[in-house]
């Protein structure tokens, strides 16, 4: 098979199954999380779809192998029996390899065809697909602006610069009436238009109408949408991916109705229901005009009615079971995997009897032991093979395999080092070396694997150091080195006095768990070393202010400040990933 359609076809495979999972979950977390996770949660399924990531041992890579492994099986037996037929001629018929090489080149020729020509076929409807897809929204652009007004009156104009301001939105957006469409919609990913069947609508129609369509284009849903028709046209051939383009248009909406009614009461959330249910009056009974409507059937409003009415803000430990659930699913789909293909057999493990017959007839004779090793731990290295690599790296001499483990350690290949060092005598003084250039590079991950091999009295050598040089991340690897947990406890209380007395030097208290700055309570305090671990990082919910510690390169504190809301999202979703 096509090693490109093996990867799609793989990857769809992978896919599939995220999906099913979702879909499977959606019953059970429908009233329990949030509409907005359960719209990015898709995003899972879009990347597995589309990013060919895969470790090197995965389920579905283990499936696909085994076909092809069978396939490949299956042509030599064909050319055994073939063989085997015509032992009685062979004095005069060509030699048993020869004849079994012509009909291994002959199936795989044919092979090669079929599934070219169905690689062909499927390329043919993806690109026809989207192009479709270009189209129809080209036609659908030119639908809208054909019967168009632009909206002229101050006051209207006025309002929708406020909304927008409340929302974030800072670009310019315009706004227009279209008699022709049956629902207001915004379109323009750049130069953002709003437009409405009618502008004459009362105030808090116009105020909830103009919130809901800022509020897709503020979350970016157009491009969220054109990504997941593209994953459509890549996998048509897969229905589970139609129902996820449909699943995901109604998650659209309902996560876009709780964003707007985030902030309002229960008498402004039952108003914000009734504009739904003007808008579904004002329906027209024509059918066949291809627009985004605001209610696009009679049963997702019903749905989008109750989502309002039964909404209520997550509780904190809903938001962390949520990140906990979303990072679970992302590890378990990366871990489902991909199919990257059938890569030839390496000759430097082949049979010994194989090798033979290979050398007899392989006429690039002249390289050397060396050079083939540093050959195939490039190889190797670069396709991430790390059984492979610590097989070439064993059989090295010593100047390669300091070339080797210079290049690892720059690269920060930490799996790699790890298996290198397996390699090594526990004498060998590439450990020393590299101990001492990892502890003045703050390099604690490559540190703390080359503590696994160090004797007790060298590990104590080493804590005496970095007790001198307060280095506190190596502090705690090495204790955990020397197995000293009572030890350890008794270094974390002294470290949690000492930083508490640092922090009340700037004027932040702490009484039991919670943190008090210039009178305000904490919510998220965050306080990092220099190597970005942490020192501390406190959440509190009844807390109202976010604050975080900065450090100089020499560990110290120099100030203490607000958190801006963009830093807290970014090491929300960086705990969430984790």
């Amino acid at each position: 098979m096509n090693e490109s359609m093996k990867l799609i076809f793989s990857m769809s495979v992978s896919g599939s199954v995220c999906i099913l999972v979702l879909f499977l979950l959606k019953p059970l977390l429908k009233d329990k999380v949030s509409r907005r996770w359960q719209y990015y949660i898709w995003l899972i399924a879009v990347a597995r779809l589309l990013l060919p990531f895969t470790p090197e041992v995965s389920p579905v890579g283990v499936l696909f192998g085994k076909l092809d492994q069978a396939a490949i099986r299956t042509v030599s037996e064909k050319s055994a029996v073939y063989t085997d037929n015509d032992s009685a001629v062979k004095t005069l018929e060509p030699s048993e390899d020869e004849v079994s090489v012509s009909l291994n080149n002959t199936f795989k020729s044919i092979k090669t065809t079929a599934l070219s020509c169905l690689w062909t076929g499927w390329l043919v409807v993806a690109l026809l697909l989207l192009i479709r897809k270009i189209t129809a929204y080209q036609s659908f652009i030119r639908y809208i602006k054909a019967g168009w007004e632009e909206v002229s009156d101050p006051a209207l104009l006025d309002r929708l610069s406020q909304i927008g301001e409340g929302l974030g939105v800072r670009r310019p957006v315009e706004l227009c009436t279209n008699s022709l469409i049956l629902s207001p919609l915004i379109f323009g990913a750049l130069h953002p238009c709003i437009v409405l069947p009618d502008a004459d609508l009362p105030e808090t129609d116009f105020q909830y109408t103009i919130q809901h369509e800022l509020m897709h284009y503020k979350r970016k849903d157009l491009f969220y949408k054109w990504l997941v028709q593209i994953t459509v046209c890549l996998h048509w051939f897969n229905p589970l991916v139609w129902l996820m383009g449909r699943e995901l248009n109604r998650a659209c909406e309902l996560s876009c109705d709780e964003a707007v009614i985030r902030t309002l009461d229960l008498q402004e959330r039952k108003t914000y229901g009734d504009v739904l249910l003007r808008a579904m009056e004002k329906k027209s009974s024509r059918k066949n005009i291809p627009i985004a409507t605001l209610n696009e059937s009679a049963e997702l409003l019903k749905e989008r009615l109750s989502a309002i009415m039964k909404f209520k803000k997550s509780s904190a430990l809903t938001v962390a079971g949520s990140f906990f659930l979303a990072g679970t699913l992302a590890v378990s789909a990366a871990a489902t995997g991909a199919y990257p293909g059938v890569k030839e057999p390496d000759a430097a493990f082949a049979p010994a009897e194989k090798r033979e017959i290979r050398d007899t007839k392989n006429t690039e004779e002249n390289k050397t032991t060396e050079d083939t090793f540093l050959d195939k731990a490039e190889q190797f290295y670069a396709s991430g093979s790390l059984p492979l690599f610590k097989r070439v790296f064993a059989k090295m001499d010593a100047s390669d395999q300091d070339y080797w483990l210079e290049k690892i350690y720059a690269d920060g290949q930490i799996a790699f080092f790890s298996e290198a060092l397996d390699c090594l005598e526990k004498n060998d003084p590439h450990r020393a070396s590299f101990a001492e250039k990892a502890y003045e590079d703050g390099a604690i991950a490559f540190f703390s694997v080359l503590t696994d091999n160090m004797d007790e009295t060298v590990l104590e050598d080493w804590l005496d150091l970095a007790c001198r040089d307060e280095k506190i991340s190596f502090q705690s690897v090495l204790f955990d080195a020397l197995d000293r947990d009572w030890e350890k406890e008794a270094w974390k209380e002294e470290l949690e006095q000492q930083l508490t007395e640092e922090y009340q030097a700037f004027g932040l208290t702490k009484d039991g768990k919670q943190f008090t700055w210039q009178g305000q309570t904490v919510n998220i305090f965050l306080d990092r070393r220099p190597d970005q671990s942490f020192y501390t990082l406190d959440m509190n919910p009844l807390g109202t202010v976010n604050i975080k510690v900065i450090r100089g390169n020499d560990g110290r504190i120099q100030s203490i400040d607000y958190m801006t809301d963009a830093e807290a999202e970014e090491l929300l979703g960086d705990m969430g990933e984790e």
